[in-house]
């Protein structure tokens, strides 16, 4: 099994500048169900690192993060694929708390909690922060443009970050599923 590190909001759900509050609101993007339950029938573990800011704002509760999360695995497994962990931040930027991406304590806690490094494994997202936090553990940045995609997009090209400056862009989780995939089976190729 190889690990593999997607961003909730704005790569496999619809994204709002009002946050994401309850299994209504939480909405699939096209294709993103069928991409995870793809690239776990491909032999990929799927942990989800999303900031969930929205909690520590009290503009939701635990419970329903827990029902967005329930919908989505559902959703997954019903399309024969299965998400190994779903790990999030809780805390607003005030808190200043090292898990929230851009900081990398969210991939700290899928690499222990899954027995497994994140060095050199995809990570797709559609903001800035969510590819720093990648490469602090060494992993492959992937951007898509769905959700923040597109600002963050016109935004790299003022990024310090040399590693997001020709880094992969793709239209959607689908697309990005099919390149990874494709990589993947050439690696191991390769390997044998």
């Amino acid at each position: 099994m190889t690990l593999l590190i997607l961003d909730r909001d704005g790569v496999i759900n619809k994204d709002s500048d009002n946050f994401v509050k309850s299994t209504d609101e939480w909405q699939p993007i096209a294709g993103s169900i069928e991409a995870i339950a793809r690239l776990s029938k491909a032999g990929f573990r799927i942990a989800i690192a999303t900031n969930q800011s929205g909690l520590g704002r009290g503009l939701f509760q635990q419970a329903d993060l827990d029902a967005m999360h329930e919908k989505m695995r559902a959703l997954v497994s019903a399309a024969g694929g299965e998400i190994a962990g779903i790990f999030f931040c809780p805390h607003t930027p005030d808190d200043h708390c090292a898990c929230r991406k851009p900081k990398a304590g969210l991939i700290e806690a899928i690499e222990q909690a899954l027995g497994e490094s994140a060095k050199g494994c995809y990570t797709v997202g559609d903001s800035i922060r969510d590819l720093e936090a990648g490469l602090l553990k060494g992993c492959i940045p992937l951007l898509v443009k769905t959700g923040k995609g597109e600002r963050s997009l016109a935004k790299l090209a003022e990024s310090p970050v040399q590693a997001l400056k020709n880094l992969a862009v793709f239209n959607d989780l689908a697309e990005a599923s099919l390149f990874i995939i494709q990589q993947h089976t050439t690696e191991s190729s390769n390997n044998d």
